[in-house]
């Protein structure tokens, strides 16, 4: 299972956009910093070669023990063994030193400064400056209802999930 997480704020990301030729769109928004913040996980079933999109909203930085909680829950949908992939961040390494003695995990760290390795990234990519690009939500629940519509719409794209593994040069 890879594993990444990521903030959403409810300031639009600009992007270019088409518009008939002399009509500049104009968004309006005003500067608010709140944000969610979402933690995923890719998984790779090797017999089936099934990809699965598994993620949870937070309304607050996410801690260590939220980590664990989603990786445990993770483990129990499974039903089998997890090898979580994941970076050096200090909350994944204190949610791996939580479960260090439990059989049911083992962990694989990416190399520091390489982003462009872990195929939830890609998920991130999709999601903020794809789906919710040049979005902007009236409130935090008006983000977080976009949010999850992204994030299901995803889950049900089998080849969009196994584009996010090839961008990160994994094979299947």
């Amino acid at each position: 299972m890879f594993l990444d997480e990521t903030g959403l704020m409810l300031q639009p990301l600009v992007r270019r956009t088409w518009a008939p030729s002399g009509r500049t769109p104009v968004m309006y928004s005003w500067d608010r910093h709140d944000r969610l913040s979402v933690i995923a996980g890719l998984s790779l079933a090797a017999r089936r070669r099934r990809i699965g999109l598994y993620f949870a909203v937070h309304a607050h930085n996410i801690t260590a023990e939220e980590v664990e909680t989603f990786l445990r829950q993770m483990q129990r949908h499974l039903r089998r063994r997890l090898i979580v992939v994941m970076d050096r961040w200090s909350v994944h390494r204190k949610a791996a030193k939580a479960l260090e003695g439990d059989e049911r995990f083992s962990w694989e760290w990416l190399p520091p400064y390489a982003p462009d390795l872990n195929p939830v990234e890609y998920v991130w990519d999709h999601t903020k400056y794809g789906d919710l690009a040049n979005y902007i939500p009236e409130d935090l629940t008006d983000l977080r209802v976009e949010l999850d519509e992204s994030m299901v719409q995803t889950r049900r794209r089998p080849k969009l999930l196994r584009s996010f593994l090839h961008g990160a040069e994994l094979e299947l």
